[in-house]
């Protein structure tokens, strides 16, 4: 954001004015409100003095896992995060990260896994904004660490919460974020060396594609498959389908399991496989 020299010349203004850090922040506070003010100009009268909103958008939950140093990851190094300037020292704050595209919260383009596939710019808006169902195999998990969304899962889903929306983001919530603090925990490596921790089974992916036209599915876990695939079935079927998929998604459990609207905030990386995102739930 910032040019050569910012950081010299903002330390020249603090010494050639007698200013603190401090009253820095204060003018680029005002700044920071005017711009709020300015947007707000912007918004119709009714949104800005919080009517009530509209139907359907009544609630919001946040998906997203906050990104940090060392989030684990399925291969790679994790994430890695330096101050370059402080407000104290230089008049603003700044990081610098370094990360690969499959980090914390994050999106599988299609052409992750698919030669020619579309990737993250390609991906059209409306795409990005689905129905939610979220179905919950976290009693199975807690005793199988590689258990997986099957079709009776969704048979028994439809039963409850009736038809998976066309175009919908199909959730699995199996429970697994709550090792996340502990990344072995998390990676679950067996005595055999590979990871063991829930997916979706590709049967049931399957009869996702073909009755109900899914835009994606998502999980709470490293990867779309379960952690035990050498294969990655269920990647190759879905990217394969020019579909996307989101993995280490957060508080599944929050939301309703049929009736909410996901909005996924992908940055559109140049030439990305995919990439973290912001993913908002409203119901």
């Amino acid at each position: 954001m910032c040019l050569p020299g910012t950081v010299a010349a903002v330390r020249e203004a603090i010494d050639a004015e007698g200013v603190s850090a401090a009253g820095i922040v204060s003018r680029r506070t005002v700044l920071a409100g005017s711009a709020v003010a300015a947007l707000a100009a912007l918004v119709p009268t009714g949104a800005a003095a919080r009517q009530p909103r509209r139907r359907g958008a009544r609630r919001y939950q946040d998906l997203t896992h906050v990104f940090r140093g060392g989030f684990p990851v399925y291969s790679g190094d994790a994430p890695a995060r330096r101050t370059l300037v402080t407000v104290a020292d230089d008049g603003f704050y700044s990081q610098q990260w370094t990360f690969g595209e499959h980090s914390g919260t994050h999106m599988d383009a299609p052409g992750h896994f698919v030669a020619d596939g579309r990737l993250v710019p390609q991906l059209r808006p409306a795409e990005l904004f689905a129905p939610a169902a979220v179905i919950d195999i976290s009693s199975r998990a807690a005793r199988d660490p590689d258990a997986m969304v099957e079709p009776s899962d969704l048979r028994r889903f439809e039963r409850r919460h009736g038809q998976i929306p066309r175009g919908a983001i199909v959730f699995m919530y199996s429970g697994w974020e709550r090792r996340l603090g502990d990344p072995a925990a998390f990676k679950n490596v067996g005595s055999d060396g590979k990871f063991h921790f829930p997916g979706f089974g590709r049967e049931a992916l399957d009869v996702l594609l073909r009755t109900r036209r899914i835009t994606g599915i998502g999980v709470d876990t490293l990867s779309l498959d379960i952690g035990a695939s050498s294969t990655f079935d269920v990647h190759k079927r879905l990217l394969g389908a020019d579909r996307y998929g989101l993995e280490n998604v957060a508080n599944l459990s929050k939301i309703p399991p049929r009736g909410a609207n996901v909005v996924v905030g992908v940055i559109p990386w140049e030439d990305g496989s995919g990439g973290p995102c912001r993913l908002i739930a409203t119901y």
